[in-house]
């Protein structure tokens, strides 16, 4: 459980800059590229709150699951825009990045804690 927890973190470390990095192409797309630059606000946005996450992953399970699922619903989305040349098909390279992200959080959440009162009737 010690392992699986430090994988965590090392990878909420991870994806936390990268997503935290977006910070970069966001500020020199933001008048040529608005909807993109819209899209990177969130994931920085997220990049903060996933390294707020890491003194204590079990505490933020949901937004460990909400990351991955979103990962992985944004690669099929970007995977089929990819796939019938709508976007560059440059864009599988983000597609696996993002699956990776979906699957390692996916593997590695902490488990969800339960937040019931412990009755005392029994």
């Amino acid at each position: 459980m010690v392992n699986r927890e430090k994988a965590l973190k090392i990878g909420l470390v991870m994806v936390g800059l990268l997503f935290l990095a977006l910070a970069y192409p966001l500020v020199l797309f933001v008048r040529e590229e608005p909807a993109f630059s819209m899209m990177l606000s969130l994931y920085v946005t997220l990049g903060i709150f996933l390294l707020a996450a890491i003194g204590k992953p079990s505490a933020h399970h949901s937004l460990i699951a909400l990351t991955a699922w979103s990962s992985l619903a944004h690669a099929g989305v970007m995977g089929f825009q990819a796939l019938r040349n709508m976007v560059s098909g440059q864009e599988l390279v983000g597609v696996a990045i993002l699956i990776i992200i979906g699957l390692a959080f996916i593997a590695l959440a902490p488990p969800k804690q339960d937040t019931r009162p412990i009755s005392t009737a029994l």
